[in-house]
């Protein structure tokens, strides 16, 4: 690996600082089929092995999704490849037994306005503080740099009503997603205030929301601005009041909706999907003086094993990266099975290569 001269909780508060460093900070995830794979090919050990060699810098020291029915987890069908849950969302989800994929989503509870406010409100307001205080004392207890990890208003909104309810409700009913992403958001805060009360302090927020996809955002900048966009503000606020930054997780392409980030507060987006038309190359001039970017590695060029190729993207957006100096290392999404283990080490081997300051 790497020489390093600094701890992950240095080299990352000085990345947000846009202060000097030994290297670019890192991070990844990884399909559990990805590991599997490797496991075959020669790599021994697990995630976090794996996070240990490539030098991560990141640490998720506690969850929050406020939930109606926490615990939930009723299984209604069964056969021997799936399995059919109800979750505590109120969400009906067929996942497979044996390998990792995405849910194919059957069915909501929360079918109406009505449902919101006489069942799934009150449950939520009713079951605010969703913590595992010792965990997170046990997990803050790294050099690396400490984040608390939740949901904005949309994605809770996706999760309670699904994608198309969420949708039409926007269009029919926006009062309806304005309250449900102000509940949801009221509980994160809650939540993440309860940890900090405990004399736990982080160094950021990492909210995941995934606004967009491969054209571009799935509702107008427009209804983004007043329906969801105020609760972002109070996030990050929330943040920068903490002394904590905050990074922003959407998938999708999301170019016409930065300039709102910025204005939000949000201090670094991830992970910047490659296949959605986003390119560190082209935003680090045009916003890396306003804003930090994380991640944008394709895989799909990595899945090629083409070294030539995977030589280029590294190159290439690290330096792009580096040139603002707010950047960290990810792939723009997570690493899928497609990519061998014998590719992600030559990888990390470019990483090494072209990361260092």
């Amino acid at each position: 690996m790497t020489s390093t001269t600094m701890t992950s909780r240095e080299r990352v508060c000085r990345m947000f600082s846009r202060q000097d460093q030994d290297r670019v900070p890192r991070y990844e995830h990884f399909w559990t089929d990805t590991i599997e794979r490797w496991q075959t090919e020669g790599f021994v050990g697990n995630e976090e092995t794996l996070w240990a060699w490539i030098g991560s810098d990141f640490q998720s020291i506690q969850w929050s999704w406020p939930a109606p029915f926490p615990g939930r987890s009723e299984v209604v069908e069964e056969d021997t490849q799936t399995r059919v849950v109800i979750d505590q969302f109120g969400q009906k989800c067929r996942f497979w037994k044996k390998r990792m994929g995405t849910p194919e989503h059957l069915g909501w509870e929360c079918l109406s306005r009505d449902d919101w406010e006489n069942t799934f409100k009150p449950a939520m307001l009713q079951n605010t503080v969703q913590i595992d205080l010792e965990l997170v004392k046990q997990t803050a207890q790294t050099d690396r740099w400490r984040y608390l990890t939740g949901v904005e208003g949309f994605e809770a909104s996706r999760k309670l009503l699904g994608d198309e309810g969420s949708l039409i409700a926007m269009a029919a009913d926006p009062d309806w997603i304005k309250d449900l992403s102000k509940v949801h958001t009221d509980l994160t805060i809650q939540s993440f205030q309860t940890i900090l009360d405990h004399g736990i302090k982080p160094e950021g927020l990492w909210i995941y929301g995934d606004m967009a996809y491969t054209n571009g955002t799935v509702c107008s900048p427009t209804m983004y601005r007043d329906l969801i966009w105020p609760d972002h503000q109070r996030l990050a606020d929330f943040a920068h009041h903490n002394n904590m930054k905050i990074i922003f997780h959407t998938d999708g392409d999301i170019n016409r909706v930065i300039p709102m980030y910025i204005e939000a507060g949000f201090d670094m987006l991830q992970p910047l999907e490659a296949k959605a038309n986003m390119d560190i190359r082209n935003l680090s001039p045009d916003y890396g003086d306003k804003i930090g970017f994380f991640g944008n590695i394709d895989t799909m060029i990595m899945a090629t094993g083409d070294r030539d190729q995977i030589e280029h993207e590294m190159r290439t957006k690290i330096q792009a990266g580096k040139d603002c100096k707010a950047y960290a290392y990810h792939s723009d999404h997570s690493v899928p099975p497609t990519v061998s283990w014998k590719t992600y080490q030559y990888v990390i081997e470019l990483l090494d290569k072209f990361g260092n300051y």
